[in-house]
């Protein structure tokens, strides 16, 4: 990896184009160096990730109206068009895209990478399917463009925060999407460089959309995202250009979103002819929950297997979860969010409201994606009054730990310590997710492959898993027919059990 530092320029300072992070990002995606077999190996475990959240929210809300809108828009002229998640039916790509983001998003349940800013990098994976299928990629060159998307959505949130200034994870999806979108099609640089310039242009908004009284637009966010790259990258296709230099200009991004004029930044990226495996480094989730949530949901199955008696309000005085400046903040009490606290919240707050995830997993002993977030489970009295006792308190040493760059350090979780009314203290600590790579139980195939079998198989059906399962394994070696069959697909009258709301469209 090659370091490229990234600065703001005034106007009239002549930065070379070839120098803008950009155009260096769009380099990335087209170099045509090969795909590493471990590499392409953790690609389809992602893809089947992916199947299993997607599957399992299918008939909510968000999804089933994403879905409608999708199917409104019909194949455009340009191709076969994208397949919409859960059906066999084909629209235009870049709602095919729409649709399918919403899908995975939905649950807050498919991988992560977290550094300087977080995200979830399969957040690429739907718009690259859907534009695969409209223009009849195989399986390979879908491989590609995935790959790259990791690659550029990983460099960045290496290196620059977006959260710090209240700017939407989001920000670096855009740009990653249309990067691996521009792999895919083996477009020019200064193609791919003006596609990246418009998707980060569309798609920096505030991060109100993670705080408060979350909304359902929570799912919707990667998927704009992912929808606006298919269009950049057709508007840059068609000879359009975009605002430059996008991230150092005296008016772009970090001089006015992100640090200011004074900004520096050391962007890691690879070098010419080097392979692109940050997607080595990214981690899925065994629970429908925030990251950060993942380590402290195992502890409290831990505690609940050792000391049941932890789950009684009427034997604990107080929780206090110590943890990293992000976890405090963003899904903590740190945030000052009263809705952290409020039985009657919405699921998308209580996935991001740490206090109540840890009160439910110490009591129940485990966590479910539905069951665990149902309005009778959040409002029950004694959870009520235990979670009205937890809080968290940011302890500099996890917050060290969390931005460490140090695989062995690096940690997402927390020190707990549970005072009782007779007054014992039982104090238990956890680095990483039993799920992660270094944690106690590791996510691999065969645990991806039990996960989409979980979560799916009332939806879908075992012989619809299979046939879906054939493909993914096989990806490296698909053809355009596999790529366009590369999506579970619900029995209709499953999704028909569900009415799909009407709109403008």
């Amino acid at each position: 990896m090659k370091t490229h530092p990234v600065r703001v320029h005034r106007s009239d300072a002549g930065l070379p184009r070839e120098s803008e992070l950009a155009w260096r990002l769009a380099e990335v995606a087209t170099d045509p160096v090969a795909v590493d077999a471990d590499v392409a190996e953790v690609v389809a475990d992602r893809v089947i990730d992916n199947a299993a959240v997607a599957a399992a929210s299918l008939l909510r809300g968000p999804v089933v109206a994403a879905r409608a809108q999708a199917l409104a828009h019909p194949p455009s002229t340009g191709g076969a068009g994208g397949i919409v998640v859960g059906t066999r039916t084909a629209v235009s790509p870049e709602w095919a895209a729409w649709a399918g983001g919403v899908a995975v998003r939905e649950l807050d349940f498919h991988d992560t990478f977290l550094a300087a800013e977080y995200s979830h990098p399969g957040d690429n994976v739907p718009a690259m399917i859907a534009v695969a299928q409209h223009l009849g990629l195989d399986g390979a060159t879908l491989l590609r463009g995935i790959v790259t998307g990791y690659e550029v959505q990983v460099d960045l949130v290496r290196a620059i925060s977006l959260h710090a200034h209240k700017i939407d994870h989001v920000a670096h999806l855009g740009p990653s999407a249309a990067a691996g979108i521009g792999t895919m099609l083996g477009l020019p640089t200064e193609t791919v460089y003006q596609a990246i310039g418009q998707a980060l242009h569309t798609t920096t908004a505030t991060r109100q959309s993670r705080k408060g009284a979350i909304s359902t637009w929570k799912a919707h966010a990667p998927a704009f995202a992912g929808k606006m790259a298919v269009e950049a990258v057709d508007r840059a296709m068609r000879g359009q250009t975009s605002p430059a230099p996008i991230y150092e200009g005296e008016d772009g991004v970090i001089a006015w979103l992100l640090d200011g004029p004074d900004a520096a930044y050391e962007v890691p990226l690879p070098e010419p002819g080097e392979s692109k495996r940050s997607i080595l480094d990214t981690y899925t989730k065994e629970h429908s929950a925030e990251y950060q949530a993942q380590a402290l949901i195992d502890l409290a199955r831990r505690l609940h297997r050792a000391r049941p008696e932890l789950g009684d309000p009427d034997r604990v005085a107080s929780i206090v979860i110590s943890t990293s400046h992000h976890t405090h903040f963003v899904i903590g009490s740190g945030a000052n969010d009263p809705q952290k606290y409020d039985p009657t919240a919405s699921r998308e707050t209580l996935d991001h409201s740490i206090p109540y995830i840890f009160t439910v997993a110490l009591q129940d002993g485990a966590w479910h994606h539905v069951d665990s977030y149902a309005p009778q489970r959040a409002g029950r009295p004694d959870t009520v009054a235990l979670w009205q006792r937890t809080t968290t308190r940011e302890d500099p040493a996890w917050t060290a730990r969390y931005h460490s760059t140090d695989p062995a350090v690096k940690a997402f979780g927390g020190r707990v310590e549970i005072t009782l009314t007779d007054g014992s203290v039982v104090v238990d600590e956890i680095a990483v997710a039993d799920a992660h790579p270094l944690g106690a139980a590791p996510f691999g195939r065969a645990q991806e492959e039990a996960k989409l079998r979980t979560l799916a198989t009332d939806v879908l059906g075992a012989a619809e898993i299979d046939r879906f399962l054939d493909l993914a394994r096989r990806l490296p070696e698909l053809d355009a027919a596999g790529v366009r069959d590369l999506g579970v697909v619900a029995p209709p009258e499953r999704l028909a059990t569900v009415d799909l709301p009407t709109g403008l469209f």
